[in-house]
């Protein structure tokens, strides 16, 4: 008899493994899958049938806070070398707020100049433990472990701080555990994971690598490559839609070629209303021959920032995200929006029917490569001409993969954008670039992602 412990802890674990066919696959691994939820229970009624079990949500103490902080800002300190993106990360988690935790994160700062290394991260991991044992919630995680028999106990991302006294209950009950890594640019440009598990599943053995090279003390043998099940809704016929429901949804015209901007969130992507304009404007100047235009806004936050743009350019389709907030109360309240069926099924529409892709470096890349179609990055901004400098990516490592695929098309001017829209229209020929990417980031076929992932969980219980 053995138990999964399922642990869905934001809106996409929600998409990656409800929505996709990971369950189907767990409950024929396993006699019995417990989905431990960070969501409101409701969520689940009408996607599955196994016991949901809503987790009281953990206020984070300062004690706790400061540990859990300290081992983030040596990981930092002990990776920066070399590395762009983690030198981002530690400039923007410095602080000079006059609050009980701005004055903890300068002296973390001093501190961790001394004490960064890899021995000192588990010491600071080991005094964040400390602060769980005594605290109420530990207990309530410990009875539900244990009333439950879990076997194994599997979390679908791997770096919220609220899930660390559910690693640390299991830990304390020689409970088993198992870590998804959430998203490509998790290793090499965040910070430290939540708390040490067992078990690592991952995208790529690409991924693999930079796991191990950032976190020395894993085991190669304990890390499985199953690919990502992010993007295995493009798979499923029950996300199909016809190219006729597609035009009727979006009210296009059928002659036209469509085009597709993707906008990342206003925290790393605040050009995205200038992209859109300057689109727009060469459709409107026929600079760009006449096409369907759609914009489809970030899940992670309301749209009101292109209210603006809605009203001035009445031509362009807007995509709004069907995600639904269903909890304000929380530290990470982004967490809390989960997607609905009808928003992956559009979302599925929009990659297999637009003819073209532009986005600032997002994922979203990989989305549309895997139907095969051209994408564009855009990049305006650098360190001098007064923009938001988002070509400073090109330096984090994720990214740097993407350059040297030459899979995607990167613009940093007006002109040098209308030139690659107008080729990727007429002319595109970089398939090639475009699998070879796609095999390097995701590692596994998507139809087998599910299965197993299920298996590799069902030999580690």
């Amino acid at each position: 008899m053995k138990t999964l412990g399922l642990v869905i802890t934001d809106g996409v674990g929600f998409r990656n493994f409800i929505l996709s066919d990971f369950l189907k696959e767990a409950e024929q691994q396993f006699d019995n899958v417990i989905i431990l939820s960070c969501l409101p229970k409701s969520v689940y009624k009408t996607h599955t049938d196994c016991q949901v079990i809503e987790l009281d949500v953990f206020t984070e103490g300062y004690t706790t806070w400061f540990f859990r902080k300290a081992k983030e800002i040596a990981h930092l300190k002990l990776h920066a070398k070399g590395n762009l993106g983690i030198q981002d990360n530690l400039k923007t988690n410095r602080s000079t707020l006059k609050t009980t935790r701005g004055y903890g994160t300068r002296f973390i700062y001093k501190l961790t100049t001394l004490f960064h290394s890899e021995k000192a991260i588990q010491k600071f991991q080991y005094f964040q433990n400390k602060t769980f044992a005594n605290h109420t919630i530990t207990a309530q995680y410990k009875t539900i472990l244990e009333e439950k028999a879990i076997d194994l106990l599997f979390f679908t991302h791997q770096r919220p701080p609220y899930i660390a006294p559910l690693v640390y209950a299991a830990q304390q009950l020689k409970i088993k555990t198992a870590a998804f890594i959430f998203s490509w640019d998790n290793l090499a440009s965040k910070g430290r994971m939540a708390s040490s598990f067992d078990y690592y599943l991952v995208w790529s053995t690409l991924m693999k690598k930079d796991l191990l090279q950032f976190y020395s003390t894993i085991q190669d043998q304990h890390v499985k490559v199953v690919g990502t099940p992010q993007f295995e809704p493009y798979v499923l016929p029950r996300y199909k839609t016809s190219k006729a429901d597609f035009i009727k949804a979006f009210r296009l015209d059928a002659s036209l070629q469509t085009i597709c901007f993707s906008c990342g969130d206003s925290s790393t992507s605040k050009n995205d209303e200038l992209y859109i304009t300057t689109i727009a404007e060469a459709i409107k100047n026929q600079q760009i021959p006449a096409v369907n235009f759609i914009v489809r806004t970030s899940p992670a936050e309301d749209p009101k920032r292109f209210d603006t743009l809605v009203k001035g350019f009445p031509f362009i389709k807007w995509n709004f995200p069907k995600w639904e907030q269903v909890r304000a109360n929380h530290q990470e309240s982004w967490s809390q929006r989960i997607p609905s069926t009808e928003d992956v099924k559009q979302l599925r529409a929009l990659l297999e029917y637009c003819d073209l892709n532009i986005n600032m470096l997002s994922t979203m890349s990989l989305d549309f490569m895997l139907f095969d179609k051209p994408v564009i990055n855009t990049i305006f901004g650098n360190a001098t001409n007064g923009l938001y400098d988002d070509q400073r990516f090109l330096g984090y490592e994720h990214i740097m993969h993407v350059v040297d695929s030459k899979a995607t098309n990167i613009v940093t001017t007006t002109a040098e954008l209308i030139q690659a829209v107008n080729q990727g229209l007429t002319k595109d020929s970089n398939t090639k670039n475009r699998k070879q990417l796609i095999a390097q980031q995701i590692g596994v076929d998507l139809i087998s992602t599910s299965q197993l992932t299920a298996k590799t969980l069902m030999q580690w219980s």
